[in-house]
């Protein structure tokens, strides 16, 4: 495990996830949110974004945490290790709402409220997002290793390796 993607709907626990995996492994860990988002929460281009993102797949060792499905496939073909956070949707706004006016390490912001805008993305996710994530897992995941986690219980009973 060298290469590493974490994906899953947001409030999944990703972050959380990816943080406590490279406190395990010493693998440098990358958050998309932190490379996409800046501090007057606005957004670089997608050109640069995706720049910065291959400067990332170029090296050895990583965690790349973040779903960003425009960019999965190529993600996807350069890691050696996924894991899925594939919660049910109340989970993931449980998450979110959690979070909200916390400071983390993944966003230059806290957020002050939970956007209706983003909360809708959440209970959107598994009709528009799901679908894409589990397809590409089963189409070019075959030569990865792929872990799906459908609990935070399956989660934090694999990181207690």
């Amino acid at each position: 495990m060298n290469k590493v993607i974490v994906i899953g709907s947001p409030g999944a626990g990703k972050s959380t996830f990816s943080r406590r995996l490279r406190d395990k492994t010493g693998l440098p860990l990358f958050y998309l949110d932190r490379i996409w988002h800046l501090a007057d929460r606005t957004t670089i281009s997608r050109e640069e974004f995706d720049a910065r993102l291959g400067e990332i797949l170029r090296q050895e060792r990583w965690i790349i945490d973040g779903n960003y499905s425009r960019t999965m496939e190529v993600r996807l073909a350069a890691c050696d290790t996924v894991f899925c956070l594939d919660y049910p949707v109340e989970v993931c706004l449980a998450g979110a709402r959690e979070r909200v006016g916390q400071v983390r390490e993944e966003m230059p912001w806290v957020e002050e409220t939970l956007d209706e805008e983003f909360r809708q993305f959440i209970v959107d996710f598994p009709i528009t997002k799901r679908p894409q994530m589990l397809r590409l897992l089963e189409e070019k995941g075959h030569n990865k290793e792929v872990h799906i986690f459908r609990s935070r219980e399956e989660a934090e009973q694999y990181l207690s390796f």
